[in-house]
């Protein structure tokens, strides 16, 4: 029978009965199993949990409420249907409690029983499909970003749809977010992979440059220009042009821009032709652009051609304990780059970092850091080490020294990091049996707790050791 199909129990020890289900099921696309006693039940179970159990109260060894409490326990990823004579109201309420799908009394027809495993099934389907894309969403790094709030998992599931198209992006938030890092991951998670990524920061170039940083320029066209240059937009051919601050721009530029964006077409200062471009545009601000397009400053048709696809990038306050893990890989990073010895945070520093306002946001972070880390030198980073101006949120923020059970402890991770040419790399699935059945191991089998270690569902690690190939 095929793999592909749900795997039902039927823990029956009525041998007639046993057959009549079983014949009841025949043509339903599910591969049966049928025991007879609650030991093989449990043994079958722990061996290979099925999607499904069918389960009779009056079994000659074992009590069926036993096995439906030993299963809820060990959280297999086993739905149960009760089968029983017994209607009593008293028995229903507390096979209901203990976790029991369904309850079914005796005797009942093929229909009846039909119906009640196919509907247990689609749930069982719909409830790995939820769990499959939390594991899924669930991330702590993203192309450049750390950080796993629901913030920014917001942020990475926009990216991936986005990344694919053509559309342009216009991504937002306060200076210091991470608008580039943003940009380079859309393009990392494009098809234009490959091609240029191209970047120019409106703000930092002088205005009267800005046209032929864009878009180049020919031999002549200006005091200074002793040869033909290439601009931005023909470096991006093929791939993405990244404007940040595109708010800076000054009004006849942006009139440009937008004809550019509209036609894929440009013409470089002192040109009289045209030129053709295949580019995929990102662009930013760190402004309110709305705010801009009611001041004049900004067009408010190029507003609304740039905004196919916003992305709105929070500050960093607003992200919770995205600080800390933060925290914890840029102290990791210029540990290693300054040959320190830096380890983690004492619990009143990270309480400080992790309640401070951050107005500089992820830039002001790691410059805080990297000071810490260049003038001073041990094990944790503690309270003394702390620059201004977080030294000055000491008497603002009551820390608690005492508390053995900080909101938040991070620390260096118990394996090292070694570069990738120091260790043979080893394929995904690979490495993630290996943790797996390390957590198992380490759990003494026990895998609820192996689960919560790795920080997902029990039935997770059900579902992953069922695909492995036998070894």
């Amino acid at each position: 029978m095929s793999k592909h199909l749900p795997k039902v129990l039927l823990i029956e020890d009525t041998a007639s009965l046993s057959h009549l289900y079983q014949q009841y099921l025949k043509d339903e696309a599910i591969d049966l199993h049928a025991v007879s006693t609650g030991a093989e039940g449990k043994q079958f179970i722990a061996e290979t949990p099925p999607e499904l159990v069918l389960l009779d109260l009056g079994l000659p060894d074992i009590n069926g409420l036993d096995i439906l409490k030993w299963v809820k326990e060990e959280q297999f990823p086993t739905h149960v249907i009760v089968i029983t004579a017994n209607n009593a109201v008293d028995t229903v309420l507390e096979v209901m409690r203990l976790g029991a799908l369904d309850f079914m009394e005796k005797p009942f027809d093929a229909k009846r029983l039909s119906t009640t495993v196919n509907n247990a099934l689609k749930q069982a389907r719909l409830e790995d499909y939820v769990e499959d894309l939390k594991v899924t969403f669930d991330r702590h790094t993203y192309h450049g970003f750390i950080g796993s709030s629901l913030t920014m998992q917001a942020v990475y599931r926009i990216i991936d749809s986005a990344a694919p198209s053509k559309a342009t992006v216009f991504i937002t938030g306060e200076s210091g977010t991470g608008k580039e890092v943003c940009a380079e991951a859309i393009h990392k998670q494009s098809n234009r992979t490959k091609e240029p990524f191209i970047a120019l920061n409106c703000g930092a170039i002088p205005r009267d440059l800005m046209e032929s940083e864009i878009f180049g320029h020919t031999k002549g066209a200006f005091t200074g220009a002793v040869s033909e240059r290439k601009g931005a937009a023909s470096q991006a051919n093929g791939g993405t042009l990244f404007l940040d601050e595109v708010a800076e721009m000054d009004m006849d530029l942006q009139t440009k821009l937008l004809r550019f964006i509209q036609t894929g077409r440009f013409q470089k200062v002192g040109a009289t032709k045209e030129e053709a471009t295949d580019i995929r545009f990102i662009c930013a601000t760190n402004k309110d652009p709305l705010e801009e397009v009611k001041a004049g400053r900004f067009r408010e048709d190029l507003y609304y051609r740039l905004q196919v696809i916003p992305i709105h990038l929070p500050p960093l306050n607003e992200r919770g304990d995205d600080i800390l893990e933060i925290s914890q890989h840029l102290l990791e990073k210029f540990t290693r780059e300054e040959n320190k010895s830096f380890t983690g945070f004492s619990n009143e520093a990270a309480h400080i970092f992790r309640h401070y306002d951050w107005p500089g946001n992820v830039r002001q972070l790691q410059n805080v850091i990297r000071n810490i880390v260049v003038l001073h030198d041990n094990d944790m980073v503690l309270l003394e080490h702390l620059p201004h101006p977080l030294n000055s949120q000491l008497n603002e923020i009551q820390v608690d020294s005492t508390n053995s059970q900080p909101e938040t402890i991070i620390s260096k991770s118990i394996t090292e990091e070694k570069p990738a040419e120091q260790s043979a790399i080893k394929p995904l699935a690979l490495v993630e049996r290996e943790a797996i059945e390390q957590a198992i191991a380490n759990c003494d089998g026990n895998i609820p707790k192996a689960a919560a270690l790795l920080e997902v569902s029990p039935s997770t690690i059900y579902r992953k050791k069922s695909a492995w190939p036998a070894s």
